[in-house]
């Protein structure tokens, strides 16, 4: 592709456009701040975010929405979800036909309900040909940074350009994998981190591993659960946007979402924990966003309403294990919808 537009300079954004970069793409970042984005080309990298990675010189940056995405075959969105529909609404008039639109967002808008993709289709004024698609997977911004192995999906309802994207993104050490199950992809990636604060917070509780992998697996159902009931495909949520993804934010010290967690889990209230962060944890508003979700859809994810009432009630973690624990028995394998 002759250029590709990141829209978003944060840590995420810095890294794919680094690896676009390197494989010699022509890249333009885009970040709100001019401020920021002027110290970006004057150091040649994000020494914010992303410190010790200079950028090529097929990297360049701009804080214009227009001169970013104006031809531009690919533009991929990593913005935080709560600004994601006004930021689109802005670059939309300057997209180029044919355009594909990736969004590399793990969240749901909580006003709508809705992923990034739906968002974009909302937004779409059918007087072009632009076709939506999410990246998602096990990909600590850093370690993509560092150029250390892994694993993603793409997804797109159209399968060349899914395809497409596929190409653009695979590296010697970014193994890319396609899907046409955009929604399950991002109903994942947005949900895993609801559970990655819960994990957190099982840890910062004292609690050992076997709570944790015990944690992981009944998140993981509840995941399917929701994403299954929004038109996913259950074999989505066993693959790596889904159970890789949900792994590693789970465990990882990399973990922002778990970060949460485990302050909470060490007594720390809401407000402390965020004043004390410097990047987006996409988890705490999630949290709101897929329990308004999954009560609209009638959906029974128990872990998500404990969630909901440590971070948007004040409940004590302690009271919401006990609460977890002292539900009705069951039979583990049950009806996806339930």
């Amino acid at each position: 592709m002759n250029k590709v537009a990141v829209v978003g300079a944060g840590s995420w954004g810095t890294a794919l456009a680094l690896l676009l970069a390197r494989k010699g793409c022509q890249v333009i970042l885009w970040d709100f701040n001019a401020e920021h984005v002027a110290q970006l080309a004057k150091d040649r990298e994000n020494k914010r975010h992303q410190p010790g990675h200079l950028f090529p010189d097929t990297l360049q940056m701009s804080a214009a929405l227009a001169e970013c995405v104006s031809g531009a075959e690919c533009v991929v969105m990593v913005v935080p979800s709560h600004g994601y529909r006004a930021v689109y609404r802005d670059l939309y008039p300057h997209l180029e036909e044919n355009a594909l639109v990736v969004s590399a967002v793990k969240g749901i808008e909580i006003e709508s309900g809705q992923t990034m993709t739906q968002i974009m289709a909302k937004e779409d004024k059918n007087d072009r040909d632009i076709l939506f698609g999410v990246l998602s997977g096990p990909s600590f911004a850093a370690e993509t940074a560092e150029q250390q192995p892994t694993a993603v999906t793409v997804a797109f309802a159209d399968t060349q350009a899914a395809a497409a994207v596929q190409q653009l993104f695979s590296t010697e050490y970014f193994r890319v994998y396609t899907s046409s199950d955009v929604i399950g992809l991002e109903v994942s990636g947005a949900m895993k981190n609801v559970i990655a604060i819960a994990a957190g917070i099982s840890d910062g509780l004292g609690y050992g591993l076997n709570t944790r992998a015990a944690l992981i697996t009944r998140g993981l159902a509840e995941i399917t659960r929701l994403g299954v009931a929004m038109g996913g495909k259950p074999q989505t949520f066993a693959g790596l946007g889904g159970l890789g993804d949900l792994v590693l934010t789970c465990t990882g010290n990399l973990s922002r979402n778990r970060t949460v967690g485990l302050k909470l889990g060490s007594g720390l209230s809401l407000e402390q924990v965020l004043s004390e962060m410097k990047m987006v944890a996409e988890g705490v508003k999630t949290t709101k966003s897929c329990y308004h979700l999954a009560q609209a859809k009638q959906v029974e994810m128990p872990i998500l309403e404990q969630m909901y009432q440590i971070l948007y009630h004040g409940k004590r973690c302690q009271d919401a294990v006990i609460e977890l624990f002292q539900r009705e028995l069951k039979q583990e394998v049950e009806p996806l919808i339930c």
